[in-house]
């Protein structure tokens, strides 16, 4: 038997793991239970198995890099953004000016039956080349992991082991993901994706002169059977330690996996099973790639085998329980989570899927860009434009070109001031659909209402099933919601109140849109007192609504440092919140500035009559032109926005000077 490694990495590595290979779209059937035939939409994804594992790992807390080539077309783009927002490293995927980037069709129809067809002719993915990385990319890693399809072709499998060449010059540790896909390497029809085996004495031979250079080898039962080239899996799990002596890691769907290190017993019962957590299966499509992801994640660090078992388990089991592959992967936060709540409760875990606490991890915990600051201005009013087009006499229909001059004024004052990464806008789709469009894709924050204006109790605008509205919406956009909330309103019309918020969130939870409740207290109804605001966002955690954005009048700071205990008791993941203006004056936001300023919470404002009133009314009466509006438009936003920063430098300097003494 080959000598195997010892499981120990060189140290000083820059990047724990390079994945080499597919690098793919998956466009995964919205209508679960249905032919891909009958399927009418689809959702899209990262994908490819060295792809979803790089994007797992890279999930999981490791410096993970993807080597491979992507279209010099817009998916192409997609996936090298999706893999550089999640930690991944991308300087090693090249642009391939020659071909186009690959896609994957699949089908949830049903238990047992997931269709896919792969769209692979002359991809980019399988035209990496040697000539696309050199030796000390690969010696900067701890291990390189390549997939099955990558020895498939000539191209690939040359390129495959040039890298397999330099990582055994380097100590660098091999892994082999079996990933066996028969029709990859040409024994099926071209659309035959299903097919998980076929016996070949080809691929058989292949994959054992690439054995011996590996030292860990993850793969089904099926996937060994065509390693060995035995039918018995036992019999192939020998024939494949014949060849290496690398550990042997076996996944068994439910049973969890088996372990082998030292030579193979006598039946696969008398190998040690790493038992997983039992759950419901939506989705097998993905399991096994988001399985080496968790494992990885333990072996990386050098942690014992059963760790990485649990975690490689727990992994794909919350994989199968969900839509999709890469955007299913777990955070640490889910997994240490759901292997707890399983220890304590196994039946009720075996649906993850219905389990809330789990669901709001798998939503705050993975990365996302962070807003330390939002400098908003907020056009998305619709009664009050359409009562200065009235008042002026001015066309309903120049709102709409109106709004695309904000748009121009709010890209002058970003350039202007250099506040990329900190603007944001806010936008209706009545009057400002062309302005949402001309905002969209900046990297401004984008909010967008739902509410029917002026509606008590809470109307939205586009009708009952808001969460038809949101499909159609990019999921850059922010879902903003303002509702004129009471903790103490008569029974009934909270009630209803609520419902609709819960309905609201409920929809946003599905369609993947962060969501702005703007709270405002209607001072008509029941008094108002100093905690009102407090006990009205107290109310809504209660009920179990979380959204990532409060949007609040200002207040003082004894509210604030209230409104900020509160936050951080019942959301530590919220994103923060935002001050807004109703028509108050410059000098009265000013105040309410310097009272937020110390506010651990708000991130800073959307204000918005404050700035648009007396310039839109001017323009659309025809007093003034274009670049006058645009020059007090922005007058009035940059003083705004240098009013906050002021008061945010000035409660710095103080915090600074307290703690100096």
């Amino acid at each position: 038997m080959p000598v195997k490694s010892e499981i120990r990495f060189a140290p000083g590595r820059s990047r724990d793991i390079v994945c080499l290979g597919r690098l793919a779209v998956d466009l995964y059937a919205q209508q679960v239970g249905a032919r891909l035939e009958d399927v009418s939409s689809f959702a899209k994804y990262l994908g490819g198995s060295s792809a979803n594992i790089a994007f797992g790992c890279a999930r999981l807390g490791l410096r993970s890099a993807m080597l491979a080539r992507v279209g010099n077309d817009h998916m192409g783009r997609f996936l090298t953004e999706t893999l550089e927002r999640e930690g991944c490293d991308v300087s090693h995927v090249r642009i391939d000016r020659e071909r186009l980037t690959a896609l994957v069709l699949l089908g949830i129809e049903d238990r047992d039956t997931f269709p896919l067809v792969f769209y692979r002719e002359n991809c980019a993915d399988m035209a990496v080349d040697e000539s696309d990385f050199d030796e000390a990319f690969i010696a900067s890693a701890k291990a390189l992991l390549i997939t099955g399809t990558h020895f498939s072709t000539d191209q690939v499998n040359r390129t495959s082991r040039r890298a397999l060449e330099y990582a055994r010059r380097n100590q660098v540790r091999t892994v082999l993901d079996i990933d066996y896909r028969p029709v990859l390497w040409g024994l099926t029809g071209k659309a035959d994706g299903e097919t998980r085996f076929i016996a070949n004495e080809g691929v058989t031979a292949h994959l054992q002169r690439i054995l011996p250079l590996i030292d860990l080898v993850i793969g089904t039962e099926e996937e060994f059977r065509i390693a060995g080239g035995k039918d018995q899996l036992i019999d192939a799990l020998r024939m494949v330690r014949a060849v290496t002596g690398a550990t042997l890691v076996v996944k068994r769907g439910p049973l969890g996996c088996s372990i082998i290190e030292g030579a193979v017993p006598a039946s696969i019962g008398e190998a040690p099973v790493h038992g997983g957590v039992e759950v419901e299966v939506l989705n097998v499509l993905g399991a096994g790639d988001a399985f080496a992801s968790g494992f990885l994640s333990g072996w990386l660090r050098d942690e014992p085998l059963d760790a990485c078992a649990r975690a490689a388990n727990a992994s794909g089991a919350l994989v199968v329980s969900r839509h999709g592959c890469a955007p299913a992967m777990p955070t640490p936060a889910e997994l240490d989570y759901f292997l707890g709540e399983a220890k304590k409760d196994p039946a009720r875990m075996r649906r993850p899927d219905r389990d809330a606490t789990l669901a709001r991890l798998h939503r705050v915990s993975p990365a996302r860009r962070q807003w330390n600051e939002v400098l908003g201005f907020a056009f998305d009013h619709r009664n009050q434009f359409f009562e200065l087009a009235q008042q002026t006499g001015a066309d309903e229909a120049r709102i709409a070109a109106l709004k695309g001059l904000f748009v121009d004024a709010v890209a002058q004052t970003e350039q202007e001031l250099g506040l990329a990464g900190r603007i944001g806008v806010l936008i209706d789709d009545r009057y400002g659909q062309d302005a949402l469009n001309a905002a969209t894709g900046r990297g401004w924050w984008v909010g967008r209402p739902v509410e029917l204006p002026g509606s008590l109790p809470l109307v939205f605008d586009h009708g009952r099933s808001v969460g038809s509205t949101l499909i159609e919406w990019p999921r850059e956009h922010v879902a903003k919601c303002l509702v004129q909330y009471h903790p103490d309103h008569p029974h009934e019309l909270r009630l209803e109140q609520e419902a609709q918020i819960r309905a609201l969130y409920d929809a946003v939870q599905t369609s993947g849109h962060e969501l702005l409740l703007e709270v405002i207290v209607p001072k008509n109804g029941p008094p108002v007192a100093s905690d009102t605001a407090y006990r009205a966002l107290k109310r809504l955690y209660n009920l179990g609504i979380y959204p990532e954005w409060w949007k609040l009048e200002p207040m003082s700071a004894a509210q604030w440092h209230a409104i900020d205990a509160l936050i951080a008791e019942r959301d530590p993941a919220c994103r923060g919140v935002v001050l807004l203006g109703l028509s108050a004056g410059v000098e009265q936001l000013c105040d309410g500035f310097r009272a937020a300023a110390a506010s651990a919470t708000c991130r800073g404002f959307t204000v918005g009559r404050t700035i648009f009133h007396e310039p839109s009314r001017a323009w659309l009466a025809g007093e003034i032109d274009d670049k006058e509006l645009i020059a007090r438009v922005r007058r009035t936003f940059e003083t705004l926005i240098g009013a906050w920063r002021t008061a945010r430098g000035e409660t710095a300097a103080r915090v600074t000077q307290e703690q100096a003494a």
